[in-house]
């Protein structure tokens, strides 16, 4: 069976590039959830504008958007071997949207303050301090309450993100490598 995991952890935790790098380990398609949005924010008509919004704001995208968007990606023809998932789900009502047979979820940990610090040295032109701000105020109250619901279906893995890029990605690797046979 394929495996279709989960990376999951705060704004500049450091998940997208684990993400990445994990999927590149395994051969797997990278869906980045943040960068489907930006690039349908792009288009034209009301899904955009909410979406557009939505980011511009710090808020979350509304639910039922999000879910359209990831079902349409995870139906490709890539992802029936499995998929790390980037940025998703963001809050229980999301869970829903989530296919049922994840085998793993990974979360990142790292302090606000030094995923606040790397944010903004990374520069993007949607991280202003006050869009950063609120981004983790819906984190710490819709995305960390999910961990418990990951812990209780013993998938969770939860992996210190202070390492090196490449200390992060061997410990992840590690505990892919390591586990029981389901």
């Amino acid at each position: 069976m394929g495996k279709k995991i989960l990376v999951l952890g705060g704004q500049g935790s450091g998940k997208s590039t684990q993400a990445k790098m994990l999927a590149a380990s395994l051969g797997l398609p990278h869906i980045a959830m943040g960068q489907l949005f930006r690039e349908k924010s792009k288009g034209e008509g009301t899904e955009a504008g909410e979406i557009r919004e939505a980011l511009e704001a710090g808020n979350l995208v509304p639910d039922q958007v999000v879910t359209k968007i990831l079902n349409e990606r995870i139906n490709k023809n890539d992802c029936k071997n499995g998929f790390v998932l980037d940025g998703y789900p963001r809050n229980y009502a999301q869970l829903e949207g989530l296919p049922r047979d994840i085998t793993h979820a990974f979360f990142i940990k790292v302090p606000d303050n030094i995923a606040i610090k790397r944010l903004i040295e990374r520069g993007r032109h949607d991280d202003s301090l006050d869009v950063i701000t609120r981004r983790f105020e819906v984190f710490h109250t819709d995305t960390e309450p999910l961990l418990t619901y990951f812990r209780q279906g013993k998938i969770l893995e939860e992996i210190d993100g202070l390492g090196t890029i490449e200390e992060v990605h061997q410990d992840i690797i590690a505990r892919l490598q390591n586990e029981p046979n389901k």
